[in-house]
C-alpha cells in the first residue's frame, strides 16, 4: 500500500523530513511517496499563498497520486483539503483536521508560526465545526520556515506559548501546528498532552488507508486553460473517481 505525502509548500527539505517521519511510522509494506508543490512560496505564510498552496495540491495529486491507498496534505491548515476529497477516491487527511480530531473532545489550542496564521486557522477550525471546542491560537513571531531551519532558536517561545494556552486559554490539550515544527512536541512538558501535527496527521492516514474517499468530483467536462496536463486531464471527463 502507498501513502502519498503532499507538500504543498516548495521547500524540498520539508518534503524529506516529512518522508522521513512517515517513514519511521509506518509499519512494514507501506510505501511513503513524498510531492512538493512546483510552485508557490517556500512555505505558507498568508491568505494568498494558501490560496496558490491548495492548487499545488490538487496539482500535485495529478501528477502522483496514481496508486495511492491514502493522501495527506503535509501543510497545517489544510489547503486544497475539500478540494481533494471532491478529486480523489481515496482517504484525503491534513495535520489540521486530522490534530482537531485527535484531541476527542477536549479542549485544544493551537500554537503555530507565523502571525498570519491566527485568524486563517480561527476560520478553519470554525468552518469544520470545531469553534466551541477551539481554545484559543496562540503564533510565535518565527514563521514555519525559519523555525524549521532553528527549532532550537525557537523552542523556548514555543513553549511559553503552549504554557499560555493551557494557563491563559484553558486548552486541556494543545497542537503544535506545522510541517516546520514536526519534531518539537516531544521535547515541550507544560503538564497536558503537546500533540505534534505532523505524526497525528501521518498516524490518522494510515489508518484510513484501504478506507473509500469521497469521491465527489462530478462526471461531464471542466474545460480548463493553462492547467499542468495532468491536472487538466484529472478535470476532464475522462477522469472518473
Amino acid at each position: 500500500m502507498k501513502l502519498l505525502l503532499i507538500n504543498a509548500n516548495t521547500t524540498e527539505a520539508i518534503t524529506d523530513r516529512l518522508v522521513e517521519i512517515a517513514r519511521g511510522l509506518a509499519p512494514p509494506g507501506i510505501a511513503i511517496q513524498g510531492a512538493t508543490g512546483r510552485f508557490g512560496a517556500r512555505y505558507i505564510a498568508s491568505r494568498a499563498s494558501s490560496a496558490i498552496a491548495a492548487h499545488a495540491a490538487l496539482d500535485a495529486y495529478a501528477e502522483h497520486g496514481a496508486g495511492a491507498d491514502a493522501v495527506l496534505i503535509g501543510c497545517f491548515g489544510d489547503p486544497g483539503l475539500d478540494a481533494l476529497r471532491e478529486l480523489a477516491p481515496v482517504p484525503v487527511l491534513g495535520l489540521a483536521d486530522a490534530s482537531a480530531a485527535a484531541a476527542q473532545g477536549r479542549r485544544f489550542g493551537v500554537v503555530t508560526g507565523g502571525a498570519a496564521w491566527q485568524p486563517m486557522l480561527q476560520e478553519f477550525f470554525a468552518g469544520r465545526g470545531y469553534a466551541a471546542q477551539l481554545a484559543g491560537i496562540r503564533t510565535v513571531a518565527p514563521t514555519g520556515g525559519e523555525i524549521a531551519r532553528d527549532p532550537e532558536g525557537a523552542l523556548a517561545l514555543l513553549t511559553e506559548s503552549c504554557r499560555a494556552c493551557v494557563e491563559q486559554d484553558g486548552a486541556e490539550v494543545v497542537i503544535l501546528g506545522g510541517a516546520g515544527l514536526a519534531g518539537l512536541a516531544a521535547r515541550i512538558a507544560i503538564g497536558v498532552p503537546v500533540l505534534c501535527s505532523v505524526e497525528i496527521g501521518i498516524f490518522a492516514a494510515l489508518a484510513a488507508m484501504g478506507q473509500g474517499g469521497a469521491g465527489l468530483m462530478p462526471h461531464g467536462a471542466v474545460e480548463t486553460i493553462g492547467l499542468s496536463p495532468a491536472l487538466a486531464t484529472r478535470l476532464s471527463a475522462d477522469s472518473g473517481p
